[in-house]
């Protein structure tokens, strides 16, 4: 697939006036996004960063960019329970690549996808409900990531166990092979192996290219699986 037939090729700064929660302005990863752009390579580009960082700020505010429903779901399917992105998706420029005005796309978002399952049921579709948070993760996995498109996802590992995050792996794999795109936030050193990947760390710094075996994530959870009580004997310990 050539570069230009990607569905996002870069994401830069648009309406200079638009307006902006002034939080988000203050997250150094949207600071770089605004004043350099983002450059996203074809295949799976992931974000991986500490809570705050503004790694899923990035990903709803490009899906939405995008397209796709701030609730999650794809381009056409759209649900509204509670507004409460931000509205950084309004000074956000989606270049998309040649010829793929119409390529499919979803939003995978963990802390919305029980609305997201009723409105589909409300609308004839699947009930997910019926299933196990996981399960309905990985069922969603198998029917909505099934074409060359652009999927967002935000922090899918919050459902899923050891075997399903493989699953995810080998569905985001599959993907990327297709000739689709990802652009994934998570905390997951299992999300964060997948080869090919592009990995982005986000933190004080911004955003910074890395390898897996260089992530602070990895050096930790290697630290803690080692020796738990190094960590737990001053995370217990009384005041």
């Amino acid at each position: 697939m050539a570069f230009e037939e990607q569905p996002v090729v870069r994401v830069s700064r648009g309406v200079l006036d638009a307006d902006i929660d002034p939080w988000a302005l203050e997250i150094p990863a949207v600071r770089q996004v605004l004043d350099e752009g983002l450059d996203l390579p074809p295949g799976v580009t992931l974000l991986v960063g500490e809570n705050g960082s503004g790694k899923s700020t990035l990903v709803e505010a490009i899906a939405i960019a995008f397209g796709l429903s701030p609730e999650g779901g794809s381009l056409q399917g759209r649900h509204t329970t509670r507004t409460t992105e931000s509205t950084l998706h309004r000074a956000l420029q989606v270049q998309r690549g040649l010829g793929t005005a119409g390529r499919w796309g979803f939003f995978l978002r963990a802390e919305t996808m029980h609305g997201w399952y009723t409105f589909q049921a409300d609308s004839g579709g699947a009930d997910f409900h019926a299933m196990s948070h996981g399960e309905s993760f990985v069922e969603v996995l198998q029917t909505r990531f099934s074409t060359p498109g652009f999927y967002c996802l935000d922090e899918p590992e919050a459902a899923l166990s050891f075997r399903s995050s493989l699953v995810l792996l080998r569905t985001l794999h599959d993907v990327a092979e297709a000739g689709g795109q990802v652009l994934c936030a998570t905390h997951s050193p299992i999300i964060a192996s997948l080869p090919g990947a592009h990995l982005l760390e986000v933190g004080p710094w911004g955003l910074r290219e890395t390898t897996w075996d260089d992530l602070d994530l990895v050096h930790h959870w290697r630290a803690y699986l080692d020796a738990p009580a190094r960590y737990l004997r001053h995370t217990l310990a009384d005041d």
